[in-house]
């Protein structure tokens, strides 16, 4: 009978690096997914036939262009270039297999109109998202981020960063709401206002991550792969063959078996295999999950870019939840021809938030008004599952379903929490550049 170290189920984002993770390791990995294809929750949908197929639409016109040239992500996120994700992609040299692209535009909407997020010197003297004094003091108050040194109390303006809140920080350097939404959520990529009131040190942590991420490529601080995020999956599948570990595609899952309370085995079509842990999407353990909330997406296809973005062909756009007197922002991103997703001179944006009402359609209006006019569209509304314990127990540890925001920060900390609660260590990511 087989023995593997870890089994991993799902071939999702999340599922893929750990695997490459776990591989990188020297651990003994077998890694299964039921479907026929790769990427689980977060699949590249190709052709475009398929995509029409999947949402039950009668086939795409021939002004489409060619089925084959599009790659739509289910769920795009974009990578923050210096982010840990980027850490880790770079860490299991899954990088060699991939190709990324900068994201051409950050923005959030406020007052009817789309304004570029500011982060730059220059951005912010030109922002029409603040007045002149509140300029300033923005300008300020990035300086202290930016020069902030967790090791350095002389940096901390007399606030000691584990102790003093979010808001008093922005009291201190006198911002006003408007300056407080953009930077919580466009900046620090929050998605809740609950970190006002949390100890400051993380969210200067945030703010400085995407301004270091910014000044890589000055566009905007996002990454994202070239024929989307289907090919990080198939790096990884790549990757484990250099670690000699196994791949089974299309493979009925028929039962997670245990002894005394902890996972011993996978039944798969008749053949057993034996593991000391299981890593695995909510869809394999549906009974060790619980729902927490509910996320709707809407796929769109598009033949132009977004007004008022200076005709970007990639960009987040980013609704603070106040606007519109929600609990949750709606996110758009905007994907082209550009990122080799879509057909020459095509576009395909999504907008997502969390479900607030019994009309998810109409909570996502706003995102949908600025796209149009919209050549087809395509929804789905999903539940948010998340685990019910943290698996050290029963040694199987179930990743959430993926958020509803367009960045890959969230989900980069389940990696994180999950990589813990596996190995029993933190994940010290390595600089390549230290070495």
């Amino acid at each position: 009978m087989p023995e593997f170290d870890v089994i991993v189920l799902g071939t999702g984002l999340k599922e893929c690096v750990l695997s490459g993770l776990m591989s990188v390791n020297g651990k003994k990995v077998l890694h299964m997914d039921s479907n026929p294809y790769y990427g689980g929750e977060c699949a590249s949908i190709s052709p475009l036939e398929e995509l029409y197929k999947r949402f039950q639409v009668s086939a795409p016109s021939k002004s489409m262009g060619s089925g084959k040239d599009w790659n739509v992500d289910l769920i795009p996120k974009f990578l923050l270039a210096n982010g840990q994700l980027v850490k880790m992609l770079l860490y299991t040299e899954v990088t060699r297999y991939l190709d990324f692209k900068v994201i051409e535009g950050s923005f959030v909407y406020k007052g009817g109109k789309i304004h570029k997020v500011p982060c730059t010197e220059t951005e912010t003297h030109n922002s029409d998202l603040m007045g002149m004094f509140d300029k300033r003091r923005f300008r300020k108050f990035m300086s202290f981020i930016m020069n902030f040194e967790e090791n350095d109390p002389r940096t901390y303006h007399d606030m000691d960063p584990h102790r003093t809140t979010m808001r008093d920080v922005f009291r201190h350097f006198d911002l006003g709401d408007d300056v407080m939404e953009f930077t919580g959520h466009a900046l620090a990529l929050h998605i809740s206002d609950d970190y006002l009131e949390q100890p400051c040190l993380m969210t200067i942590q945030r703010i400085k991550l995407y301004s270091e991420s910014l000044a890589r490529y000055s566009l905007s601080p996002y990454l994202y792969p070239l024929f989307g995020l289907g090919e990080l999956p198939q790096g990884f599948i790549r990757l484990s063959a250099v670690y000699r570990n196994r791949y089974l595609l299309n493979r009925r899952v028929d039962e997670i078996l245990m002894e005394d309370g902890r996972v011993a085995a996978v039944r798969s079509v008749g053949e057993v295999f034996r593991c000391k842990q299981l890593i695995c999407d909510p869809s394999y353990a549906p009974e060790r999950v619980k729902k927490a909330g509910r996320v709707i997406r809407v796929i769109c296809l598009l033949n132009h870019p977004i007004k008022n973005t200076h005709d970007a062909n990639s960009c987040q756009i980013i609704i603070p939840q106040t606007h519109l007197n929600r609990k949750s922002d709606i996110y758009i991103c905007l994907l082209s021809f550009a990122h080799n997703v879509a057909a020459e001179g095509k576009y395909m944006a999504v907008v997502s938030t969390m479900v607030e009402t019994c009309n998810p359609e109409k909570e996502v209006q706003p995102g949908l008004a600025l796209l149009e006019p919209i050549l087809e569209k395509f929804v789905s509304v999903s539940n948010l599952l998340i685990p019910m314990d943290d698996g050290r127990r029963s040694q199987i540890f179930i990743s959430r379903s993926y958020d509803h925001t367009t960045h890959l920060e969230t989900e980069t900390d389940d990696i994180l929490d999950l990589y813990r609660r596996v190995t029993g260590s933190e994940f010290i990511l390595r600089d390549p550049s230290d070495e």
